[in-house]
């Protein structure tokens, strides 16, 4: 279990994220159609795995800003910002801000993928809430890079995941 702060509050989570040259763990979340999709839907890609407690927080909204403005300029990569939020909250926000270079997606239905990716809060006023982390995964399904941000109230570092596609 990896151990972070909320608020400078020890909190923690189920597990830990996949080792860095590890196959990342399969998962199944919800579009912001309603729509299931899974990581065989993206294979071929290179991933940018944006996942953060809320999309109603400052932090959480600003890391879908910068990666939709980021990782655009690259070649065969998605990012994929994930969250226990409803899809419908996820369309609102994206809609109304204009972002289109990235895809919404959602864990409410079971928590499996949080749960698999070793990331669901199990302590403190976010429990059951997904950590903010980055995890970078190459074409063929290796994980190139994660980091889980320390302090919840941090961005991640975008430079560090862009890095790690090149």
């Amino acid at each position: 279990m990896a151990n972070v702060t909320l608020g400078g509050t020890p909190v923690e989570t189920i597990g830990n994220l996949p080792a860095v040259g590890s196959k990342a763990p399969d998962f199944k979340l919800t579009d912001t159609d309603l729509s299931d999709q899974s990581y065989s839907n993206f294979e071929g890609s290179r991933l940018v795995l944006n996942i953060f407690p809320s999309v109603d927080t400052g932090t959480c909204a600003q890391s879908i800003r910068t990666f939709n403005e980021k990782v655009s300029q690259l070649d065969n990569t998605k990012v994929l910002c994930i969250s226990k939020d409803l899809p419908f909250a996820m369309a609102r926000f994206c809609g109304a801000e204009g972002i289109e270079n990235v895809v919404s997606l959602s864990d409410y239905k079971t928590g499996k993928f949080g749960k698999d990716y070793g990331l669901t809060f199990t302590t403190g006023a976010f429990e059951t809430l997904l950590s903010r982390c980055i995890v970078v995964i190459d074409t063929d399904g290796t994980v190139l890079h994660t980091e889980q941000v320390s302090e919840i109230a941090d961005e991640p570092n975008y430079e560090a995941a862009i890095k790690s596609l090149a």
